[in-house]
């Protein structure tokens, strides 16, 4: 009877101790999944909002490395000595088979009840998830840290054996993160096109320079300083700008720019002095208006002179190259339509179709135009690596300057060259293929 006693209160006690070690195995599964899966930007949302079980995940986040073993090594000491109590039960009631039996039962309940049920629930909402087990969690994985740090250094050791360093700082960049998720929220509909072209375009300033979407120098509109005074006056009031740069001699000396009010203002000036418009005209002087110009390096990110321009108060520069040599002009402008798109007004000519279809089905084009943008305006993925105009990305593929007519086939798709000036090639074909 006495014996019958032992064994039945032997039996509740380790079932009993089997149970809290597959709750403690839930426990560290789910903790796992909801603090590797949760949003860092959500749970620094949720902890302004003072959650303190969100600060708390953001802290334990800071680790990844010791957060992952102080978990691992729990969750392991849990399951294998629940496995051992119910291998030790199962043989003292069915003797040798009792193994078996023990694992066969231990891996149903480890499966469903500390691993799938935890996990699924966790990765379901890991935010919520992870401010409520950070609180609970963090001292464990305190108290287990010296038993992880061991297993730390015995890890880097063998990897090291094997020629493999392990950077702790070399975790997904939080740039690549957003990235991946707009590319994914657009793929899933989630984001729009327009929306999704914004975001990308802020965060890629830091990665591009001002050469890429300068305007060249050959399009550049200037005025002469020797000119005639009506003659500039005129070319101004003609002109579809308000800043023009001003050369004096030859085109690469630029001596100033003027501002289109800065010349009315003056004019307004002279002729409240003067008895007829052309002795108004004959004391207008273009260089007493100008301003000083503002040169900046072709290599200078687009971020950077955003900022600039900001500090500076002023949204015109002129773009030189390592030798000092003019290679273009960029305005804020320029880099604004990097994030939002064309931004267009009553002067722009054929500003709000730059991507014309023919009825063959080709995409008609300018050759000027950034590869950059006939992949946002057409949602395509040219490579702009080696060119930043379509023209530039022709040529370098066919290595020559193809003649009106010859058709290419790169990258996937088709480009025939319809028009040439000189060397530049002025209007392109391109369809995907």
């Amino acid at each position: 009877m006495e014996t019958a006693t032992f064994l039945d209160s032997t039996f509740w006690m380790t079932a009993g101790a089997i149970f809290v070690l597959l709750m403690l195995s839930g426990f560290f599964s789910g903790s796992e999944t909801a603090l590797t899966a949760a949003s860092r930007g959500k749970l620094k949302t949720m902890g302004d909002k003072g959650n303190r079980g969100a600060l708390a995940a953001l802290a334990l986040r800071e680790d990844n490395e010791r957060l992952i073993g102080g978990i691992l090594l729990g969750n392991n000491l849990v399951n294998i000595l629940a496995t051992s109590l119910a291998t030790a039960l199962f043989t003292r009631m069915f003797g040798d088979s009792g193994v078996a039996m023990a694992t066969l039962v231990m891996t149903l309940l480890v499966l469903i009840f500390a691993e799938v049920l935890p996990k699924t629930y966790s990765i379901s909402e890991p935010e919520t998830a992870a401010s409520r087990t950070a609180p609970v969690i963090g001292p464990v994985i305190t108290i287990l840290s010296p038993a992880v740090a061991v297993v730390r250094f015995l890890v880097r050791g063998v990897l090291r054996l094997f020629g493999m360093e392990i950077d702790p700082d070399s975790m997904l960049s939080v740039r690549e993160e957003i990235v991946g998720a707009l590319q994914i929220g657009h793929s899933e509909g989630v984001v729009q096109k327009e929306d999704r072209d914004r975001l990308l375009g802020a965060l890629d300033l830091g990665e591009r320079a001002v050469e890429e979407i300068m305007l060249h120098r050959s399009q550049i509109e200037m005025i002469d300083a020797d000119a005639r005074p009506e003659a500039i006056v005129s070319q101004v009031m003609a002109s579809a700008y308000t800043r023009l740069p001003v050369f004096k001699g030859e085109p690469e000396n630029i001596v100033g720019v003027v501002h289109a009010k800065d010349l009315l203002r003056d004019l307004d000036r002279l002729m409240r002095h003067a008895a007829s418009l052309e002795e108004g005209l004959s004391k207008f002087e273009v260089l007493s208006i100008a301003k000083e110009p503002y040169f900046v390096p072709e290599t200078t990110p687009l971020d950077d002179q955003m900022r600039e321009f900001l500090r500076r108060h002023t949204h015109f520069a002129l773009v030189v190259d390592e030798y000092g040599a003019l290679e273009g002009l960029i305005t804020l402008e320029d880099i604004l339509e990097e994030i939002v798109g064309e931004i267009t007004d009553e002067f722009d000519v054929d500003a709000e179709h730059p991507v014309q279809r023919t009825v063959s089905g080709d995409f008609l084009v300018d050759g000027a135009m950034t590869i950059r943008d006939l992949n946002r305006a057409k949602d395509w993925n040219l490579p702009d690596d080696e060119a930043n105009t379509v023209a530039g990305l022709v040529i370098h593929e066919a290595q020559t300057i193809p003649t009106p007519g010859q058709v290419f086939s790169f990258h996937g798709f088709r480009f025939e060259v319809v028009a040439r000036e000189h060397n530049r090639l002025t209007r392109l074909k391109v369809r995907p293929l």
